[in-house]
């Protein structure tokens, strides 16, 4: 079936889901560090809507309230927590550098490919857009394990950790029609646990080695007494 056969909400998803996995790639070129919590709350807000659209098509009134938590929690409160750490640690005006930048591209070209070539069994069980939707979700994930190789900075890090949560809950929305209420409020919480936890550790490493490159985490030692 081609994509001018789908129903409206068949392309709304497919093109929802073209954003998402596009906000990832622009995350990955990104080097510094309030751009790329502004692109994460992009993502969290094309979550939102794809929520929305999703109960509206399916009927489902639970799913606006996820789609309200995920628009609060993913598009507006942790990116603000993100800011104000960024802030209160003194790295808004440092640039990543990138290694390897065009490589790190093409490898992320490769991981959207490989997400939709393992998608292939289940051409038969599904529609368009639910394929579509899956292998996009899986290129979500390990698009945001790339960006948390590549990077140094701890903080670009936790964005990449909720970026591959972002793509695991747009799997559960997209292909299974939502989770249960109860199951959406346990990840919302603890999302929001694990954002303030990471902020915390932020604060202890940077006034334990001055530093939140990872890179510097790595060549420490314990020291012989």
């Amino acid at each position: 079936m081609g994509l001018m056969q789908q129903t409206i909400f068949e392309q709304a998803v497919l093109f929802l889901a073209a954003l998402v996995v596009f906000t990832s790639f622009l995350m990955l070129a990104q080097r510094r560090l309030f751009p790329l919590v502004g692109l994460f709350a992009w993502q969290g807000l094309l979550l939102a809507l794809t929520t929305a659209l999703v109960a509206f098509n399916l009927h489902y009134p639970h799913l606006y309230a996820s789609a309200l938590m995920t628009l609060l929690i993913k598009a507006v409160l942790i990116p603000l927590m993100l800011r104000r750490w960024i802030i209160q640690l003194d790295i808004h005006r440092e640039v990543e550098s990138l290694v390897y930048p065009a490589y790190v591209m093409m490898a992320a070209s490769a991981l959207v490919l490989f997400s939709y070539y393992v998608v292939l069994p289940i051409e038969q069980l599904s529609t368009l857009a639910s394929r579509n939707a899956i292998a996009v979700s899986f290129a979500v994930v390990l698009l945001g394990m790339l960006l948390m190789i590549s990077r140094r900075q701890a903080v670009t890090h936790v964005v990449g950790f909720m970026s591959i949560e972002n793509g695991l809950f747009f799997a559960a929305v997209t292909a299974t029609s939502g989770m249960p209420m109860v199951v959406e409020l346990g990840v919302a919480f603890d999302v929001l646990v694990a954002a303030v936890l990471f902020g915390v550790f932020f604060f202890h490493i940077r006034s334990s080695i001055d530093s939140l490159d990872v890179d510097q985490l790595n060549r420490l030692h314990e020291v012989e007494r």
